[in-house]
């Protein structure tokens, strides 16, 4: 028995049929002939209770996308079905260059692997720009801006991301408030949820595949942190996968002031109670979809499929649950960088490819169809090069943005009055933040943290002899001495080496084989 009930829109379907995608068909027709409101929608519970010889099976109950035919997917507090397992045992399965193991983004190793010499070059850049980041964000932004199109390098991803984002000024200025935040006990209210959906995030990635492991609970640690940092708002269950692909690229504590930085700054009320911000966004893009893609707007609205169904998922989670985790990282790679307008390109490209066209839409005659073709995304649109470069060239600016903002917020005024929850004004990616709280040099300046020191040997005379020799000679030459970048993340120290059978030969080769006693070793 299936039984689907819409608490605010009247209409109630209660059908002792199967399969799943009957059911869904008829609740979309029922919800056609009674004309309900979906934007008054605020929440759909789907009950399942799966009898024997029904005939129902599902698929395989290893991915996160076993369950296609569940419409819970479509609501923003369903985020990941207790069907998915951790901690499972597979020997044989391999683990992807991004740290899954298993799911439906795990990579096939199919990307084009850009080659290591251009790698290195990027890195070099980056680092330069760290460097020097007031500089380059005032004097030179759209090149901080192409070099973010192009794909920040793996290894300073976590570290640009903060930079990008004013969380490394906010983690500067508020020193110690995060450990602060973790030694308290936090509200059960919030606790007894975030654990629940703690599994949930993920399960398929080394970091979170263990029940309890590591990567879990920095994750609670991250989660419970913000709810005690913004008590009146509290915890949405779509700030858990946001906080999880922070935490797959830096520490806890820089994951924090990340989260803190994209819900206040970046989609400031999407994560509010009555979840305003997102049903105004939500007819943003749509009526910026009526001039990107004429003919999904008018199919859209024909069959009255309203925004907040197709699109919650994509802007509160920011497409972390919905596209390959290649696009994933290019995309937050551009959102960071330039702000909010990169989720609504995206979501503008995926509707004009996915119903752009007459011939498109001959497979979609009504609500059930549009909805299942909205959810099964043809990779060839979602993957990293063609997303990329459409996202690029879409001519949607802050300003289209900002403008539909205020036509969309007069007629939210006039149908349902006052928004309950004033959130802070959204700032349009890196620039403007920066440009909003200006940092002290200070507060940008990289800390050393890692040093290498070589064990200490007792000197020859003549291995003296032969230093005193070497120091002579480098001062008569002219040497250029390039400092090396500076690293924020604290590695643990290695234990120092503690044996009595190790020669005096032994310790000198070694530390000829390391780097020298005088040079600190960075760690990207």
């Amino acid at each position: 028995i299936w039984r689907i009930v819409s608490v605010t829109g009247g209409c109630e379907a209660q059908i002792s049929v199967n399969p799943l995608s009957v059911c869904l068909k008829t609740f979309y027709s029922c919800l056609g002939q009674k004309q309900v409101h979906l934007s008054r929608l605020e929440r759909i519970f789907i009950m399942a209770k799966l009898q024997s010889g029904n005939g129902v099976q599902w698929r395989d109950s290893r991915s996160p996308r076993a369950t296609p035919d569940n419409l819970a997917e479509h609501e923003s507090s369903s985020l990941g079905s207790d069907s998915e397992l951790n901690g499972f045992a597979n020997t044989e399965t391999q683990t992807d260059r991004y740290g899954f193991i298993g799911g439906a983004q795990q990579s096939a190793g199919e990307n084009d692997d850009i080659p290591p010499d251009v790698i290195r070059q990027r890195e070099a850049k980056w680092l330069d720009m760290l460097n020097s980041w007031d500089k380059w964000m005032a004097k030179k932004h759209k090149k901080v801006k192409l070099r973010c199109q192009k794909g920040i390098p793996p290894s300073l991803r976590g570290r640009a991301w903060l930079y990008l984002s004013g969380g490394k000024v906010k983690k500067e200025q508020n020193l110690g408030k995060f450990q602060e935040l973790d030694s308290q006990p936090g509200d059960p209210k919030w606790l007894d949820v975030i654990e629940k959906d703690l599994h949930r995030q993920f399960p398929f990635h080394e970091m979170f595949v263990a029940r309890g492991g590591h990567g879990q609970q920095d994750l609670f640690r991250v989660l419970k942190a913000y709810t005690l940092h913004r008590p009146e708002e509290g915890y949405c269950q779509a700030q858990a996968p946001i906080a999880a692909v922070l935490l797959m690229h830096m520490p806890a504590e820089d994951a924090f002031w990340g989260l803190v930085q994209i819900c206040e700054k970046y989609l400031p009320g999407y994560y509010s109670a009555g979840l305003e911000a997102i049903q105004l966004d939500g007819e943003i893009l749509f009526a910026l979809l009526k001039r990107v893609s004429p003919v999904a707007h008018r199919h859209l609205k024909k069959h009255k499929i309203d925004p907040i169904l197709y699109m919650t998922e994509w802007f509160m989670c920011a497409f972390s649950r919905t596209l390959p985790w290649a696009s994933v990282l290019r995309v937050w790679d551009m959102f960071f960088c330039e702000g909010v307008k990169i989720i609504f390109r995206v979501g503008l490209v995926l509707l004009k490819c996915m119903l752009g066209s007459q011939e498109k839409l001959k497979a979609c005659q009504g609500q059930y169809e549009t909805m299942e073709l909205l959810r099964s995304i043809e990779p060839r649109y979602m993957h990293e090069v063609f997303l990329v470069q459409e996202v690029i060239e879409l001519p949607v600016s802050e300003r289209d943005i900002e403008k539909e903002h205020l036509s969309q917020l007069r007629r939210w005024k006039e149908t349902h009055g006052e928004l309950h929850c004033k959130s802070p004004p959204r700032m349009h990616g890196a620039k403007a933040i920066m440009a909003a709280e200006p940092p002290s040099r200070q507060e940008l300046k990289q800390n050393p943290t890692i040093i290498v020191e070589a064990p200490q040997t007792t000197e020859s005379k003549a291995d003296k002899g032969k230093k005193i020799k070497m120091s002579k000679t480098e001062k008569n030459k002219d040497t250029i001495n390039i400092s090396p970048p500076l690293n924020p993340y604290p590695l643990p120290r290695e234990p120092a080496l503690q044996s009595d059978n190790l020669s005096k030969d032994t310790l000198l080769q070694s530390s000829s084989q390391s780097l020298s006693s005088a040079e600190h070793d960075t760690y990207l």
